[in-house]
């Protein structure tokens, strides 16, 4: 017997076309369905990791509230003036690899081992940083301590000890007192965090003037261009007693041609277009961090950084603070005068500074 067109076992019939059609269209759905639920995990899981990775960053940035701790007796912030950040470079041991890389397993506390004010004027194209040596004697101003007492004013006080007997927000207060300029931002790094950050971008190369052979430090170097990594960076910036007189002031120089060179190699790095290194370079700098609550974020760091994007670390002008050997001490300095209040007066007023301002008594060579 023939088969009926219209029954159930003949598959051109039109039920079982129909039946065929909705199978498709329904294992077309669920495909859909399966493609766009894993979209949407990805999705999620690229925000999620996301969030992750800027949580950590912003949460590696710790914060300090400087103009809560300083209140209105501050220098006047005029309208023409740019920025001015203090960039200290601390030498806490705080932590086993701090204490490692510090040496000298007796020392305990801080100090401001680098420090430098960093002018940036309005339109942002170029800077000067004007390093202060760590032995300048200066008058300590009364501050406000972390556990809320007063500290009083003292005179004839090493300026690298100010971080250690009071904290960061004196050092910024000892600074304008002693300039007359009003301090935007504080930016510090520990020994760790100098390291890492070398080592994340790969070395940095340096011209070294002339040799150096520091007993102290392991450091042997030959005059002429090396390839430093993280290390051997903190030891060619902290070496005193392979360069100069021995004295804090040798090392000066070291240390202005290094945060150029610094500042270069991160400047022609394509961060954008290697994540993995961006990353890498962005944790080892946020988490030895410590700012003033204005740059207390990975938002408000990166607002920052990127306006500085037209600054050519290659124009940047570097001075030290011109100073004299102390009369009392000649193993301290004092700050030389009139060219002292020369170099401050042209950062107040966003004007060159003078080449007479530019002739320091005491060179440490």
């Amino acid at each position: 017997m023939s088969q009926d067109a219209s029954t159930p076992d003949n598959p051109s019939s039109p039920e079982n076309a129909r039946r065929g059609r909705t199978r498709v269209r329904t294992r077309g759905r669920r495909i859909r369905r399966a493609l766009l639920l894993s979209l949407l995990v990805i999705v999620i899981a690229a925000g999620g990791t996301a969030y992750w990775l800027y949580s950590r960053l912003d949460g590696n940035i710790k914060g300090v509230d400087i103009d809560r701790a300083l209140g209105d007796d501050r220098p006047e912030k005029l309208p023409t003036t740019g920025q001015n950040l203090l960039v200290l470079g601390s030498d806490s041991r705080a932590g086993a690899e701090n204490k490692a890389l510090g040496g000298g397993g007796g020392v305990s506390g801080a100090r401001s081992d680098t420090a430098m004010v960093v002018h940036i004027p309005e339109g942002r194209s170029r800077a000067v940083a004007v390093s202060i040596p760590r032995d300048t004697l200066v008058t300590r101003p009364a501050c406000v301590t972390s556990d809320g007492s007063t500290m009083d004013s003292a005179n004839r006080v090493m300026f690298n000890s100010v971080y250690s007997q009071v904290g960061p927000a004196c050092v910024v207060k000892t600074v304008e007192k002693m300039s007359g300029v009003r301090i935007d931002h504080y930016l510090e790094i520990n020994f760790a965090g100098f390291k890492d950050l070398v080592d994340a971008i790969g070395g940095v190369t340096v011209d070294v003037p002339q040799d150096i052979h520091d007993k102290a430090s392991g450091l042997d170097l030959t005059a002429g261009p090396h390839k430093l990594n993280g290390t051997e960076s903190l030891s060619y910036v902290r070496t005193r007693h392979g360069i100069g007189d021995g004295s804090d002031l040798g090392r000066i120089g070291l240390q202005q041609q290094f945060l150029l060179a610094l500042l270069s190699e991160v400047k022609s790095r394509d961060l954008l277009g290697s994540p993995a290194s961006t990353y890498r370079i962005a944790n080892s700098a946020t988490k030895s961090l410590t700012t003033d609550e204005g740059l207390a974020s990975l938002t408000s760091l990166s607002r920052f950084a990127r306006s500085m994007n037209g600054v050519d670390p290659g124009s940047m002008d570097t001075i030290m603070l011109p100073v004299a050997y102390d009369r009392i001490d000649p193993n301290r300095v004092v700050a030389a005068q009139p060219q002292a209040r020369m170099v401050w007066k042209a950062l107040r007023e966003d004007s060159a500074i003078p080449g007479a301002a530019r002739k320091s008594p005491a060179t440490g060579g």
